[in-house]
């Protein structure tokens, strides 16, 4: 029998994954944190998990790398779910994405008089679908990291980016204007492998669900 795939990604959302592994009855034989290994075996024989790069798990999962995932809302929403299943909600890694700028830029009344905003992120497919909605004519500018300084060196009027606390904008003069959704982790499935491989599959859904809601 062929073993099944949980593509994960290391940081917060292994932090906040590992527990509900447990509770879903997966140990890793490593850790994922600290081990070199990319594939990892659990103590279940035919599960393993996939280490990769957050915003690869979703092209993992769907082009049949891993039959299973994990993944932040925000990252499904970028990828645009192609492919998957997004069976549950795990309530995990949760935080916001917003728009952010400057304190005592008046963003309001730049959106209203219809002016074109230089808005820096790496979310470059879900921020323009977010102006677009709205009528707002943009120019992105695609960044994937210290996001922060973008409006302070006068590179961009706004970012948008992920908060949790909003400690990091306040510490940098910057405030939220506005939440384009909430995030959290998704468990995320190939549509494809379900349908041939539910027997196996199904399992391990209705366990990490049980873990998500105890």
């Amino acid at each position: 029998m062929a073993s099944i795939s949980i593509a994960l990604s290391k940081g917060r959302i292994f932090d906040e994954t590992a527990p509900l592994l447990a509770r879903a009855g997966l140990r890793p034989r490593q850790d994922p944190e600290h081990s070199r290994r990319l594939i990892i075996g659990t103590n279940k024989r035919d599960v393993r998990l996939i280490v990769v790069r957050a915003s690869d798990t979703p092209t993992y999962v769907q082009h049949g790398g891993a039959e299973i995932g994990i993944a932040g809302r925000d990252v499904l929403v970028e990828h645009g779910g192609q492919g998957l299943y997004q069976p549950v909600d795990l309530g995990i890694a949760k935080c916001r994405m917003v728009v952010a700028v400057r304190k005592g830029f008046d963003y309001a009344a730049a959106v209203r008089q219809g002016a074109r905003l230089r808005v820096a992120t790496k979310y470059v497919n879900t921020t323009r679908e977010h102006f677009a909605n709205k009528g707002v004519h943009v120019d992105l500018i695609r960044l994937y990291g210290s996001m922060e300084l973008a409006p302070l060196t006068g590179l961009a009027d706004a970012i948008v980016d992920l908060v949790a606390t909003g400690r990091t904008l306040k510490e940098n003069d910057l405030a939220a204007v506005e939440e384009i959704m909430p995030v959290s982790a998704r468990l995320v499935v190939n549509q494809a492998a379900l349908k041939t491989r539910r027997a196996e599959l199904q399992p391990l859904i209705d366990a990490f669900a049980r873990a998500a809601r105890s």
